[in-house]
């Protein structure tokens, strides 16, 4: 709904009554229990009303203000208008955010709401895909619905639900009404219709209002309590493990079954990749099963291991490895642990992330090798930096490598395929696709021809749509067919305030290609980056024009050129294997870091290259498929643009 920024007029205190009165009729309407100090007496009266003041203060702060507003939603632009509750929770700062809106007599929380207050609405799941699909403004559908059935009870018709995705199961990003009574569900594979009409999510106009300028607060990696069913299964699974452990003491401590596959992997010492042996007992059969989160966090700790012990035989001529210290959250994540996770299986690719493990981010993590005294960290800001690895480490000098997974590793639903390798993008094949979606204003152009008005098309399938829509309307000119009569709709729509456009309204005619040039720019631009044999129908186009890989060189210390990429992973090119090549092509050091200024939450890397190396650079990349075309060279030792 909020896809366009709202009118919200001046705020103003809510009085402690109304706050009262607005939160217990939220907790009415939602169904919250109230939190009761199991210890209190039952008639301890003070208890009870300590609970349901602290749960009035968490749904809406001391500090909450209100305001009314007024947007407009849908494609027929109908009017809205409600009230926006602001506040900020304590521990969160002071920066005040949209909790909730009311519209009509129902009460919608934003998702800053849901994560400070878990599970005070049903939470339903679906692929992250879908979920970057919801942030577009569309409707959640039956079959994208997982995790189900059983759905969560109170997920009925016109109740509001909150949707998370499946890799980070714990984060509301969106929320909407049920349409249907999803809790009755049997199946979702082959029912066809829609589950849950969007109302908010994270990254429309209400996540990024804010008094202050900024922008909106991005999600949080984990969350307590939005999965705390599936959290007792992980322990419970965990809890198994360790009773399986202490059955084996007679072994040592150690299955005959951990026992055979040690024996493997040590036959196996200083042979990598697939170089490594195989076996039927080592990974070659590897069962595809959602990990325990002690299986993960080995996983992670095994793999920035193999990361070190990778650098240390890789650059043995090399000062400190090949490594430049301090190592960034981002670089240690890119170059010492993702290559080397042990993603041989879809789920177990889906198992594998920072949020899965104990640790839950990237900064314990490092903090807790740094207790094992395998690095030295430092904290930097808001993250940890590695300031130096132990090389000599115990657990780094017995190390034993592990068969990588194979080139093409499948991927889990909704994720787009990566290369983890130089080879997977060596040779590929690219195409650039530019694809329009019509605006809502031109919506009625489509009808003639029951085209899908909110579609993609290229420039040549809207010109077919608009000549269908002219023959429907009888709108050629009949002193000359290349002229096309102006009726209200196209002068409302497609035709502005311009000398040309004056010129046309005059003469009540249009010229055919004209006409349909204005089409096109009442169109918003999309774009496609098709690897090899990918169709378009089988993509997920991105809004905006097609991005440009970005070729930097700069001066540094005085007299010394740089080389900088950025920009090659939309072109299915992984930084790191790109940096290897350039590094021996170029007879250079090479480096790979986190784009200054893009997200941490999806970074931009880097690829640096010790002098003016362009041609190099280009060279490397169209052996992967890329156009000159596709590539902007920015030549800073010059001061211009080439």
């Amino acid at each position: 709904m909020f896809k366009k920024k709202p009118n919200i007029k001046p705020l103003s205190p809510l009085k402690s009554s109304d706050r009262r009165r607005t939160a217990d009729q939220i907790i009415a309407d939602f169904g919250i229990d109230v939190p009761v100090d199991a210890n209190a007496d039952a008639e301890d009266k003070a208890a009870s009303t300590a609970g349901l003041t602290a749960l009035r203060k968490s749904l809406l702060p001391e500090n909450a203000l209100s305001a009314r507003f007024t947007t407009t939603a849908g494609p027929d632009l109908k009017h809205v208008s409600g009230t926006v509750y602001v506040g900020s929770h304590e521990g969160t700062g002071s920066e005040q955010k949209i909790l909730w809106v009311k519209v009509g007599e129902k009460m919608f929380p934003t998702v800053y709401s849901l994560w400070h207050n878990p599970r005070i609405v049903p939470l339903l799941y679906t692929p992250l895909a879908v979920v970057e699909k919801l942030q577009g403004g569309a409707d959640l559908m039956t079959p994208g619905l997982q995790r189900g059935p059983p759905f969560p009870i109170k997920a009925t018709k016109g109740a509001i639900v909150a949707v998370a995705s499946l890799e980070s199961p714990t984060v509301p990003m969106a929320v909407g009404t049920c349409e249907i009574d999803i809790s009755l569900l049997q199946k979702v594979q082959g029912v066809k219709g829609q589950a849950v009409e969007m109302f908010h999510w994270a990254g429309d106009e209400i996540w990024s209002w804010t008094t202050t300028g900024n922008s909106g607060i991005e999600p949080p990696e984990y969350l307590e309590g939005w999965d705390a069913e599936r959290e007792a299964d992980t322990r419970l699974a965990a809890e198994t493990v360790v009773l399986d452990l202490e059955d084996t003491e007679d072994n040592e401590g150690v299955s005959p079954t951990v026992t055979a596959k040690r024996s493997e992997a040590e036959q196996a010492h200083g042979l990598e990749g697939e170089s490594a042996p195989s076996s039927k007992d080592f990974i070659d059969e590897v069962e595809d099963k959602e990990l325990t989160t002690k299986e993960i966090d080995e996983a992670f700790t095994s793999a920035f291991l193999y990361g070190i012990r990778h650098h240390m035989d890789h650059n043995k001529d090399h000062p400190l490895y090949g490594l430049d210290f301090p190592l960034s959250q981002s670089k240690v994540m890119s170059i010492l642990v993702q290559p080397f996770l042990p993603t041989y299986t879809p789920t177990r690719t889906a198992s594998l992330q920072i949020k899965k493990t104990s640790w839950k981010t990237l900064k314990k993590f490092i903090k807790s090798l740094d207790k094992d005294k395998v690095v030295k960290s430092k904290d930097h800001g808001n993250e940890v930096v590695i300031l130096s690895v132990d090389f000599t480490n115990r657990e780094v000098e017995s190390f034993v490598p592990y068969r990588l997974p194979k080139k093409e590793t499948p991927v889990s639903a909704g994720a787009t395929a990566a290369p983890s390798s130089a080879e997977s993008s060596v040779s590929q094949k690219l195409k650039l696709v530019s694809l329009l979606r019509p605006k809502e204003k031109v919506a009625y152009i489509f009808n003639a021809s029951k085209a899908d008005p909110r579609g993609l098309y290229t420039p040549a399938e809207l010109k077919q749509i608009l000549i269908a829509y002219i023959e429907a309307e009888n709108l050629v000119s009949e002193k000359n067919r290349r002229l096309i009569n102006i009726n209200p709709q196209i002068a409302n729509s497609l035709l502005g305030s311009s000398t040309a456009d004056n010129a046309a309204l005059s003469t009540g005619t249009i010229p055919r290609d004209a006409l349909a040039e204005r089409l096109i720019a009442a169109s918003s631009p999309f774009h496609a980056i098709l690897r090899n044999d990918t169709d378009v129908a089988d993509s997920k186009p991105k809004a905006g024009a097609p991005p440009k890989i970005q070729i930097v060189l700069e001066t540094r210390s005085g007299n010394k050129t740089v080389t900088k990429v950025s920009g090659v992973e939309a072109y299915y090119i992984a930084p790191q294997p790109l940096a290897d090549e350039l590094r021996k092509t170029c007879a250079g050091s090479t480096s790979v870091d986190r784009l200054q200024g893009s997200s941490p939450k999806s970074p931009v890397m880097e690829v640096l290259v010790q002098g003016p190396q362009k041609e190099a650079v280009i060279k490397a990349l169209e052996k992967r498929g890329v156009n000159r075309v596709w590539v902007e060279v920015v030549d800073k030792t010059k001061g211009k643009k080439k």
